[in-house]
């Protein structure tokens, strides 16, 4: 999986959705720090003198919090338990 969110990101264009549904907590760590890590593009020291507009620009951004099943889905699928939907925006392509 972690080789697979690179490749999607580059795919996408400039506004393009990025939908990941992971089943296990593990799956979801890695899509978790990948969305985190698309956002925090800054890699410069905290005290580095750079004016705002030029430091890089974060690719993704992340659309929303988590969604986990409700408890009805979960009473209708009960193999819906342990999903959980992340969804990150492209913001510029880069």
């Amino acid at each position: 999986m972690s080789l697979a969110l690179p490749q999607c990101r580059d795919l996408l264009k400039a506004g393009g959705r990025l939908a990941v549904i992971s089943f296990h907590s593990l799956e979801d760590r890695i899509v978790k720090r990948f969305i985190r890590g698309e956002q925090d593009r800054d890699d410069l020291p905290a005290n580095f003198p750079v004016r705002a507009k030029d430091l890089p620009q974060p690719r993704m951004k992340a659309v929303g919090k988590a969604i986990k099943p409700s408890m009805a889905e979960v009473k209708r699928n009960p193999r819906s338990r342990s999903a959980v939907l992340r969804v990150a925006e492209r913001t510029a392509v880069q």
